[in-house]
């Protein structure tokens, strides 16, 4: 950034399955957060877990927050809360977004007057919050607030029901409303306080497959983020999200997706996406816009996969030829004698190379995403009373005797 290489710190890393690409990015996020940074990742198959709960383990139960939905523990938020009580543009715009997400399909682009009419319930709502301590801000009174007060504002107005149907946006947001099937999602009385935990990993697993909640609860994830982003002054801050992406890599969310990846680094951010889905950064013209025009840092793994459809990789990252060979020598001519896969990063089209991920095997301990290693690292933690630091060391120490 001060040489002017680059003039953003987002980063784009693809990979295929089993290319390293989840164990490289633990080792770059624990690199981070040693140096001070606040990490939020938004992950969909438990990459993090080991990192997360050796920091949770370290800093006693302060950092190293670990998030998971579950049916009977779903994550809830309060999109309304602010600790201040104050609604800049960026939450205002958050805030409308969230609702056309709920309200509008993934094919459907809302009509300009009903942005117009959204946007002015939201303002006319957050107004009445101010003068009005007797309100609760949660989606419950807002739902309230729409149904009462802004349905009889919109027939002064003689707002004509092809331009905004009230009823069919009501009827839409139903279900989130109390006594609706997702009434939980958005109407939190326990207010995350996540501001100054550093490490923090929301698992969405269990949700990927959701087509209402996931880009939902994504959503909003990344509103505490933006939170962060804001707020923290000074203060390095990265938010990865793994496959999450595609949760909000559709028409409705473009403008959100571009003014977080513009912006966030002008608050000394950067946002990373991580994906092996070759197939869905080449046909989305919305991920090529919004995240890969804007993340002067690009990283890839083992490309060998998908050697039959480089080209188009190559003409999607706006690789040179030299860029491209580098990338194809990956992994080609390893030493025999040493453990480790290699990664190409590139930075602002200028300079680029090949490095090698090699760690000690107490950090392949911590890293990996191998499921029988997981396994065993977390049992014999359990046996140790939760103390995975020691769980790490004393794996790797008989893994060496082993050798």
């Amino acid at each position: 950034m001060k040489k002017g290489v680059i003039t953003n710190r987002n980063k784009f890393i693809l990979g295929p399955s089993g290319s390293g690409k989840s164990f490289f990015t633990n080792h770059l996020v624990r690199q981070y957060y040693e140096q001070g940074t606040h990490i939020l990742l938004i992950d969909t198959g438990n990459s993090y877990k080991g990192l997360c709960e050796l920091i949770n383990f370290k800093t006693k139960g302060n950092d190293g927050i670990y998030m998971t939905y579950t049916e009977e523990n779903p994550i809830t938020f309060n999109p309304f809360y602010t600790d201040d009580g104050v609604f800049d543009i960026e939450k205002r715009e958050s805030i409308k977004t969230l609702i056309l997400t709920l309200w509008k399909r993934e094919d459907e682009a809302p009509k300009r007057a009903e942005e117009v009419a959204l946007s002015n319930a939201v303002s006319l709502y957050l107004e009445k919050l101010k003068s009005d301590d007797t309100l609760t801000p949660c989606f419950n009174t807002f739902y309230e607030f729409v149904l009462e007060e802004y349905s009889l504002i919109l027939k002064g107005k003689k707002v004509r029901e092809k331009d905004f149907d009230l009823d069919n946006f009501l009827n839409v947001l139903e279900p989130y409303y109390k006594g609706g099937e997702y009434d939980f999602l958005l109407n939190s009385d326990k207010q995350l306080d996540l501001l100054q935990k550093r490490f923090i990993v929301f698992e969405l697993d269990n949700i990927k497959d959701n087509k209402v909640l996931f880009p939902i609860v994504t959503l909003i994830i990344m509103e505490t983020f933006i939170n962060k982003m804001r707020r923290l002054k000074g203060i390095r801050k990265m938010i990865l999200l793994e496959e999450a992406w595609k949760a909000i890599a559709k028409d409705s969310m473009a403008e959100y997706l571009k003014y977080l990846f513009k912006t966030v680094r002008k608050f000394f951010g950067e946002a990373v996406v991580v994906t092996q889905e070759v197939e869905d950064i080449i046909s989305s013209q919305i991920v090529k816009e919004s995240i890969i025009n804007n993340s002067d840092c690009k990283i890839l793994l083992d490309q060998r996969k998908y050697l039959n459809k480089f080209d188009s990789i190559q003409e999607l990252l706006g690789l040179t030829d030299k860029e491209k060979s580098q990338i194809l020598s990956i992994n080609q001519a390893n030493h025999p004698g040493r453990k480790y896969k290699e990664v190409w990063i590139g930075l602002g089209g200028t300079q680029s190379a090949v490095y090698a991920t090699e760690v000690s095997l107490e950090e392949y301990y911590t890293y990996t995403t191998e499921e029988s290693e997981k396994l065993e690292l977390f049992r014999l933690a359990e046996k140790l009373n939760g103390n995975i630091e020691q769980a790490i060391s004393e794996l790797a120490r008989s893994k060496r005797e082993d050798s």
